[in-house]
């Protein structure tokens, strides 16, 4: 029996947990789930959108399935799940893009993985804001040990890449191609114009590199990977890019297959690890059982692979892609048409999957 904590989120996330559960249920997998909260309803009650016991239980289990949550305005935190991300150094995302048949989209035969760092970059929030005197002070620094000046009406944001991140994330990404059986890892940078942070990445990576002779690597300038990505993405598999980057092109790449509503994700660090779904809480949305729940069961694929449950994992996913390819029992915005009345709502979503797996 693994123990999961399974953090049920606010918005439509209470429903496609539920929904979610059920179906990696089904499979037969041997979990014990340790049910957390966090988000708007839980801040209502104990002042905060993310109690401690919910945190304390991610680190005990190691292992989390995480339902969307809004961050409520004015609570110190910028984001609930870059204080997790921070917090437990979760420093590998995750983000899987696979075509399946009856998704909607301009691309077949997708199935690219892009690997994010998590930890530095742009992303770090190493700011200053305009006309504070520590950032007039930094940018009199700054102004007198380089060529570039910069006026005193500028905020500044700070780029850091180190050694140690870079390793550590290319390497994730080389094992994971080993693990999975994939060929080839792409390292993404803009290491011509930036060239003491981008081209640290470059030099990183392809020391890295090295260490997987039966890997094919290469890189990419970022600009360029964009377009290539849209042109001619069967030529992609493994891509792993800095934090900024790889924000912005987990999305491109999850547009190629029919957008976030099928796009699961992870954050994973030593030792412990989220998985979760990459859309929003769509309060709007709120116990209306309307809303799709792949994203979600397809990040408990994920998991379930993580755990070492492969079996389980595969008959998940095979269901889904059943239910897809079907296109009867879906929600409406897996239908040709979102008005279509057959459409059927998040958990009868579920109950097909499950009808599926216990065929």
């Amino acid at each position: 029996m693994t123990n999961v904590t399974l953090v049920t989120g606010d918005g439509i996330g209470p429903e496609i947990a539920e929904a979610t559960r059920r179906c990696i249920d089904a499979t037969g997998a041997q979990i014990h789930w340790d049910i957390a909260e966090a988000g708007t309803d839980v801040m209502e009650r104990q002042g905060t959108p993310l109690p401690d016991a919910t945190v304390e239980s991610i680190k005990r289990d190691g292992v989390a399935l995480k339902a969307p949550i809004t961050t409520p305005v004015g609570t110190g935190f910028r984001s609930i799940n870059v204080h997790l991300r921070q917090s437990l150094d979760l420093y590998a995302c995750l983000r899987p893009c696979k075509s399946y048949a009856g998704v909607r989209s301009r691309y077949e035969n997708i199935n690219l993985v892009v690997v994010r760092e998590n930890t530095e970059d742009l992303y770090a929030g190493i700011e200053f804001e305009k006309g504070k005197d520590d950032t007039l002070e930094l940018i009199d620094w700054l102004n007198a040990h380089s060529a570039r000046k910069i006026t005193p009406d500028a905020g500044v944001s700070i780029k850091p890449i180190s050694v140690a991140a870079t390793d550590r994330i290319v390497r994730f990404g080389f094992e994971y191609a080993r693990k999975m059986g994939r060929k080839k890892v792409t390292s993404v940078h803009k290491a011509n114009i930036m060239k003491f942070s981008d081209g640290l990445w470059l030099d990183v990576s392809r020391q890295v590199a090295k260490d997987f002779p039966d890997i094919e690597f290469e890189d990419r300038i970022v600009d360029n990977m964009c377009m290539q990505l849209i042109q001619k993405p069967e030529l992609y598999d493994v891509i792993v890019l800095p934090n900024l980057y790889g924000d912005i092109l987990s999305d491109l790449c999850a547009g190629l297959v029919g957008g976030l509503g099928v796009a699961p994700g992870a954050n994973i660090g030593d030792g412990v690890a989220i998985f979760e779904a990459t859309h929003g809480s769509a309060p709007k949305y709120k116990g209306q059982n309307k809303v799709n729940p792949t994203a979600l069961i397809l990040s408990g694929v994920l998991m379930l692979r993580y755990i070492g449950m492969t079996a389980e994992a595969d008959k998940l996913e095979n269901a889904v892609a059943a239910v897809i390819a079907e296109g009867k029992d879906v929600t409406y915005d897996m239908k040709p048409d979102r008005d279509d009345p057959t459409a059927v709502g998040t958990s009868e979503m579920a109950d097909a999957i499950i009808a599926k797996i216990e065929r």
